[in-house]
Formats: structure tokens, C-alpha cells, sequence
């Protein structure tokens, strides 16, 4: 059983962007319709699914021990990012000219850490709608991490269908409920939890080594 604990610990860390960026668009009144939840869902599953692919061809020709140390190398790298994730953000913020009109692509990395710093550009056209083009974007922003961390759980060993299966449901809850919980409390408090993520990414990376 412990598998599926830890697939639902690695998902969860993963997700925590995704309800940020749920947090975002209620804030600024952007709605987000149901084929473009699934659609960044879909796609950030995708991504882990590769990622973990890849980790597994790996791992076959890694020496006996060493998946699991460059597993803990990369889950404790990313939850020590997570854990500075304010300050990240805000240098994105600072050296990344925001233009209220700019053209884009899936491929343009400035404008996916934009996104990552900024998650509500990703509504280009300023429609207060996020179309399901404009979802695929934010997407990719949001898979950056589940890239790295489906390989790195990949040598760990993890479970893939379990992770991949806990990453549909938690992303999908994520997005859903930030952008209630945006909608709703936006002028209320302050939101950001992105440090979880890494509490709980480097409490996994231990966890394995132990």
C-alpha cells in the first residue's frame, strides 16, 4: 500500500502549481471551461507519463544504487526550488518584460517562464476565457517540474500508473477548487503554497534514501 501513498504524495507536490494557477484565474475573473481543465490536465499527465518512460530506460543502465541517489539528487533540488519558489518568481517577474500584446508559441521558453512566474498571461487575448490553445500553453508551463520529477520518481522506482493516476485526479481537483477558492477569496487573503510542495518533495527524496 505504501506505493499508492507515495504516488498521492508525489501528485499532490505536483499539483500545488496547478491550484496556484486555479488561484490566479479566479482572482482575475477568468474563466476556465471544463475542455481547457482537461486539457491541462491531460497534458501535465502526459508529460510525467514520458518522463517516467525515460527514467525507466535509464535506470537499465545505471549502476546498482545510483537511480535511487540521483533520484534523491532531483526531488530535493526541485523541493529546495519550490521552497524559494517567492523569490524565483519575483526574478522572473522583475527581468521578464510582461507587453500587453505579444505574440507566442509552446516552443517560446521567456514566455512559458512568464507564465510560470505570471500564470494568468497564458489568456492572451485578454478574453477573460482560457480557450483550449491558451491551456495547452499553460500546460507546458506547468509541466516543467512534472517532467523532472516523473523521471526522477522513475528511478526511484515509483509506481507509474499509480502516479499517473493520482496526477489526473489531484490536478483536476487543484485547478477546479483554486479557481473557486480565487474567485471567491482573492481580496482576502494572501495565496501562496508553493512551498508545500517542497516540504514535500524533500521529505519524499530523504524518505527513499533512508
Amino acid at each position: 500500500m505504501f506505493f499508492i501513498l507515495e504516488s498521492a504524495i508525489i501528485a499532490s507536490s505536483l499539483s500545488v502549481d496547478a491550484l496556484t494557477a486555479g488561484f490566479a484565474y479566479g482572482s482575475k475573473k477568468i474563466r476556465i471551461p471544463m475542455y481547457s481543465v482537461w486539457v491541462i490536465n491531460l497534458i501535465c499527465c502526459g508529460v510525467i507519463g514520458l518522463a517516467m518512460l525515460g527514467g525507466r530506460l535509464v535506470s537499465e543502465w545505471l549502476p546498482e544504487g545510483a537511480a535511487v541517489w540521483i533520484a534523491f539528487a532531483v526531488l530535493f533540488a526541485i523541493g529546495l526550488v519550490k521552497l524559494l519558489d517567492g523569490v524565483v518568481k519575483a526574478l522572473i517577474r522583475k527581468h521578464a518584460r510582461l507587453d500587453k500584446a505579444f505574440s507566442f508559441s509552446v516552443f517560446d521558453i521567456k514566455f512559458i517562464l512568464q507564465m510560470y512566474a505570471n500564470p494568468e498571461v497564458a489568456d492572451s487575448d485578454v478574453s477573460k476565457h482560457l480557450s483550449a490553445g491558451e491551456a495547452a500553453v499553460l500546460a507546458v508551463s506547468l509541466s516543467l517540474d512534472g517532467m523532472a520529477v516523473g523521471f526522477a520518481a522513475a528511478l526511484a522506482g515509483v509506481n507509474p500508473w499509480a502516479l499517473m493516476g493520482w496526477s489526473l485526479v489531484t490536478n483536476f481537483a487543484a485547478i477546479v477548487l483554486g479557481r473557486k477558492l480565487g474567485h471567491s477569496l482573492a481580496d482576502k487573503l494572501p495565496f501562496n503554497i508553493t512551498w508545500l510542495a517542497g516540504v514535500l518533495l524533500i521529505g519524499l527524496a530523504i524518505w527513499r534514501v533512508i
